[in-house]
């Protein structure tokens, strides 16, 4: 079955018997036509089910009051948490939303780049995927005069502005914490290294490691994908050595999730015989037996910086973009999966 023909200016002119630019301007409430004209249009606009091209209209006016948002993807609450924030800025100023996710995949992201660029967005706040390397699909975004505001995940070559915390003194404030725990043998389980939150996150550990005189061991560093399924195949992994870490430190919240369900599944004692932290502070963080500490990410004032940040790039377009990077003291949430009550 054939889809019915998409209503035009044109049709509702000829039912009126008036021309296009007529239409178009009652339409618009132009003060030139007549209230009996205006009427009239409005009216056969509703009758024929005209609906207006809002991306004709962005490509007439060079404004569309669109906003791009790329995310790795919705189903952390960290990263929703950041959509609702930069949403209920932006719409006080008269601006909505399109929002895309990367799952994680380069390609993807590319591809979500295109979609946006394509519907005439005002600008794109973006957290970067796993995958990414290549810069240059944000260099695309950079080329068009486009504000592009990155989030979380960003690489500094891009030179344009960033907000997030400061990964690499949390994973210090990570170790500092499971060393007065009494933990001597620190594991962790990191994001991949050419990812720069991820790799300071792995310097800031590294270094902490060193500091306390601790023993850095190679095994004990593990690269992951951060996805639940990860952290229970990078603790087993860690389970399986002759010497086992009596502390695991994940880069992530989800991997956390699926480390401390092999440690369940083994009868390891947590945190007596092996202490676990996250990071990201999830709800589930806080319901589960025992609880994870994390580290909160505060994606409520980065969502509100963001949007913030775009609303003062938008309105000063002809200032290019530099390395403006605002960074966030995280803050160490301790529960019961690190806190060893009989010291």
């Amino acid at each position: 079955m054939r889809n019915k023909k998409k209503t035009t200016i044109k049709d509702i002119a000829s039912v009126l018997n008036i021309s296009p630019a007529a239409v178009s301007k009652a339409l618009h409430d132009d003060s030139r036509i007549s209230a009996k004209t205006k009427e009239a249009v409005k009216k056969a606009a509703k009758d024929l089910n005209y609906q207006p091209n809002h991306l004709a209209s962005a490509l007439r006016r060079g404004k569309s009051n669109l906003v791009g948002v790329i995310v790795p993807r919705t189903n952390s609450h960290f990263f929703s948490s950041v959509i609702q924030n930069i949403e209920e800025v932006l719409n006080k100023e008269g601006y909505n939303i399109i929002i895309t996710q990367s799952n994680e995949s380069y390609k993807k992201e590319c591809s979500n780049i295109d979609t946006l660029l394509f519907t005439q967005v005002d600008g794109i706040i973006a957290s970067m995927a796993n995958e990414t390397i290549s810069l240059d699909f944000y260099e695309k975004i950079k080329s068009k005069g486009i504000p592009l505001i990155l989030f979380d995940r960003g690489e500094n070559d891009l030179n344009v502005d960033y907000i997030g915390i400061n990964d690499y003194d949390s994973s210090h404030m990570i170790v500092e914490h499971l060393v007065q725990q009494g933990c001597k043998r620190i594991a962790h389980i990191g994001g991949y290294r050419h990812t720069r939150i991820f790799n300071n996150r792995i310097r800031g550990y590294i270094d902490a490691i060193k500091k306390h005189h601790l023993p850095l061991d190679e095994t004990l560093l593990i690269e992951s994908s951060l996805t639940l399924e990860d952290g229970r195949d990078k603790m087993m992994q860690l389970l399986n050595l002759k010497n086992r870490p009596d502390a695991v430190y994940v880069a992530g919240d989800y991997a956390a999730l699926g480390a401390l369900q092999v440690l369940k599944e083994n009868n390891i004692e947590i945190p007596n015989d092996i202490a676990l932290v996250g990071f990201g502070n999830e709800p589930f963080t806080s319901m589960v037996t025992p609880s994870i500490s994390s580290i909160n990410q505060h994606s409520d004032e980065i969502g509100k910086l963001a949007a913030q940040t775009f609303l003062q790039r938008v309105n000063d377009l002809k200032t290019k973009q530099t390395l403006n990077k605002i960074i966030l003291d995280a803050k160490l949430i301790v529960r019961d999966s690190s806190h060893v009550k009989n010291l």
